[in-house]
């Protein structure tokens, strides 16, 4: 007989809120509102100098966390060049402050899907515990997100990979996430449009996956097709609630 799912994991980013605009674009204007913010506080930073080698390392920083599945934060890459530049000695609130200012610029082009706020609804009305699970460098910026989109009043629990320090598919990131709750992993699905984040993380830590594939057609998904394969799959969140039913 199959185990009855009893509480639910979402995932953020293209499954709850998605995208819309020009990603190059929206972070040069974002990269730019960081670097007049740091400069408003006496930074005096060459502009050109900056914006390319925060990007550099923020590239590279992308690169890196994918692959070793840790999370250094974009604080801790703004640091760094800021080092790099001759300033060692910084404010933790000026980096926060400069960074909502790169955040707000691309927290504009985050959209709540049509049919989230309902499905929450409805499965909240069914009385599953929900959580969200989040890939991001920055804590803040998830917080920001789920408050702007209402998203907070259905869910126990928001986690990031900023605030643990570990990224999916990284067992651990599970792990943290299921001590607010007391179910088996088996009982727990993972809903998430990333195969090789959301499907296989949730495979890692024993949990049933769900694969939401309406904004999943990426290259990265496409490598993963063949190998990494979902316990169930929804084109639409609205799909969820009847999905459930019949597991």
């Amino acid at each position: 007989m199959a185990t009855k799912i009893r509480a639910l994991l979402f995932d953020l980013g293209n499954t709850l809120i998605y995208f819309d605009g020009a990603w190059t674009e929206v972070m040069q204007r974002a990269d730019r509102e960081l670097l007049l913010s740091l400069n408003a506080s006496g930074l005096a930073l060459d502009e050109a100098q900056f914006l390319q080698l925060f990007r550099q390392r923020l590239d590279e920083y992308y690169q890196q966390r994918e692959a070793e599945f840790i999370e250094h934060t974009t604080a801790y890459v703004l640091r760094n060049v800021l080092a790099e530049m001759g300033i060692s000695e910084i404010d933790d609130q000026l980096i926060e402050r400069s960074l909502k200012s790169l955040y707000a610029v691309t927290q504009q082009h985050w959209i709540v899907d049509d049919d989230t706020i309902s499905t929450l609804t409805t499965l909240r009305e069914e009385d599953y515990p929900i959580g969200y699970i989040s890939n991001a460098g920055n804590d803040a910026d998830v917080q920001r997100h789920v408050d702007s989109g209402q998203l907070r009043p259905f869910t126990d629990f928001v986690l990031s990979s900023a605030a643990c320090g570990v990224r999916k598919p990284n067992p651990r990131i599970f792990e943290i996430a299921l001590k607010n709750w007391d179910f088996a992993p088996e009982q727990i699905a993972m809903v998430g449009d990333t195969l090789g984040a959301d499907i296989l993380g949730a495979h890692n830590a024993g949990l049933f996956s769900i694969w939401l594939t309406r904004h999943a057609d990426t290259p990265a998904n496409r490598d993963h097709t063949d190998t990494i394969l979902p316990n169930a799959q929804i084109k639409t969140l609205s799909e969820l609630p009847e999905l459930l039913k019949s597991l």
